[in-house]
């Protein structure tokens, strides 16, 4: 089977070495891919925002499954051009992408469909400044859109939650806001593989966001992660039925189109798993701790999703 694989990180890179073991693979593509990822996949010089270059390359070199890597791509729908030809995709199109590209949508969706999350407030700066104020500054400030994992500031003083708001505004992802409550616990990342009517659970994992020693400083996209974190039957027949089961009824009932993988980030807080957000594609560095765990064969499970 011949696979084009989209991105150039090392969630890539763990994805390519999954799915460069299975048996069914005779060719592997990577757009743009990286040095580390050559003696895996051959790299091809493609922007993977472009859905006319990617579905060119995809028809014209007979690809038969494409594998979508981040959340761009996804977002600019790369993965609808493509499948507008018969190529089988491995991520949602961007109606289904939009529960990670704005975050505003992703509340919406899980308020009217039940899913347990903290209580916010949306809206632009002024509204945004004036949540933080009723929240008395313990709160979470977060840009609506894509920012590569830096969009999301953690406050506990309202002279710092101000100027989270000043900051995030003040970029391309913030025109829009979430003032969130803050909420406490550990954090855990639950991943699942979805083909649009049914869906399977990843092993848990956790990755550690903060920039510094002693989880201090700013968020980032991921330093570390590390899989599995045990939990306890009962708290993940509750993950399935509160988050997984109320998401996959909700895509059903708005009629979005979703194969690939659904990731809630959760906070397990004092009153059970609360939904933090969705993201529309596997973590990173989350994948490098989960895909080497597993013992199915990659390749067959994105195209079983795909199909």
């Amino acid at each position: 089977m011949k696979v084009l694989l989209l991105g150039s990180g090392g969630r890539e890179h763990a994805m390519a070495w999954a799915l460069a073991r299975s048996p069914r693979l005779a060719k592997l593509w990577a757009a743009p891919g990286s040095d580390g990822m050559g003696a895996l996949a051959e790299r091809v010089p493609l922007d993977p925002l472009d859905p006319g270059a990617v579905t060119r390359f995809c028809v014209e070199n007979g690809v038969e499954l494409l594998v979508v890597g981040p959340e761009a791509p996804l977002a600019a729908g790369v993965a609808d051009a493509v499948r507008a030809e018969g190529v089988p995709v491995f991520g949602p199109g961007k109606a289904g992408a939009r529960l990670e590209s704005s975050k505003a949508f992703a509340k919406d969706f899980m308020l009217r469909h039940g899913l347990p999350t903290a209580r916010a407030r949306v809206g632009a700066a002024p509204e945004a400044l004036a949540a933080v104020r009723e929240f008395g500054g313990s709160c979470v400030v977060k840009a609506d859109g894509l920012a590569a994992g830096k969009g999301v500031i953690v406050c506990t003083a309202l002279a710092e939650a101000e100027a989270a708001v000043k900051t995030l505004a003040a970029t391309g992802a913030g025109a829009t806001l979430l003032v969130e409550e803050l909420l406490t616990g550990p954090e855990i990342s639950m991943m699942a593989v979805l083909d649009g009517k049914s869906y399977a659970l990843l092993p848990a994992s956790q990755d550690h966001k903060r920039l510094l020693d002693g989880d201090q400083g700013p968020n980032t996209g991921g330093m570390g992660a590390l899989c599995p974190v045990p939990l306890e039957a009962s708290l993940l027949a509750q993950i399935r039925g509160d988050v997984f089961d109320r998401a996959l009824a909700g895509l059903a009932k708005d009629r979005l189109d979703f194969r690939g993988v659904l990731y809630a980030g959760l906070m397990l807080t004092p009153g059970g798993p609360k939904v933090l957000e969705f993201n529309a594609r596997l973590g990173d560095p989350e994948a490098q701790a989960v895909l080497p765990l597993l013992d199915a064969d990659f390749l067959k499970l994105c195209l079983d999703c795909a199909r």
